[in-house]
């Protein structure tokens, strides 16, 4: 595990603390670490820590896969930490109890909006490409090949948007229009 931290914490800071895994959770679901002082200023960054130990399956091409899951936001007033910590412990666990992989381009609906009375109501599964493309997988000390799933947060039409045009027409449009994918207060694109 200490290739994976190390991994992590080369891109998105110092991992200053963690939050174990909820009684009465699945097993498999995974630790998520809160980590401080990475590349981007001003950006709060959390990842699950454990989630490569449970195997999970691409749905489409049946391979095994190993997944460490994403989230970062500039603060948000009045809530210290944000809403990652729990969406990355309610998406890891979807995953282990079901078994199945996200891939790149996934849109997965949120049970209720990442904010109290926000619009951001979806994550995307993207590579993380704020950050340098070594960051998208590492290979650990037991040769697990791990990737790292960055969830973006959506509105409902990017959703929408994803699902009629496909994900390679929507990074189109995240290229060309370039929101500020840290905000989460960002408005909607234009699509």
């Amino acid at each position: 595990m200490a290739v994976l931290i190390d991994h992590l914490e080369s891109r998105l800071g110092r991992l200053v603390g963690a939050w174990s895994v909820r009684d009465g959770a699945p097993e498999g679901a995974a630790e998520v670490g809160y980590f401080t002082g990475g590349v981007f200023d001003g950006v709060q960054s959390y990842a699950t820590t454990t989630l490569y130990r449970t195997h999970l399956t691409s749905p489409t091409t049946g391979d095994p896969q190993h997944l460490e899951l994403l989230g970062c936001n500039h603060p948000v007033a009045g809530d210290e930490y944000g809403p990652f910590p729990g969406v990355l412990e309610w998406a890891a666990e979807r995953l282990v109890t079901s078994g199945t992989a996200v891939l790149r381009g996934d849109v997965v609906p949120l049970p209720m909006p990442l904010r109290p009375g926000g619009t951001l109501t979806h994550l995307y599964a993207a590579r993380p490409v704020y950050f340098d493309d070594a960051f998208f997988s590492v290979d650990l000390e037991n040769g697990t090949h791990v990737s790292v799933v960055w969830f973006v947060p959506l509105h409902g039409a990017e959703a929408d948007y994803v699902a009629k045009k496909g994900w390679p027409a929507f990074e189109e449009e995240l290229t060309a229009q370039d929101p500020d994918l840290f905000d989460l207060d960002r408005a909607p694109m234009n699509l």
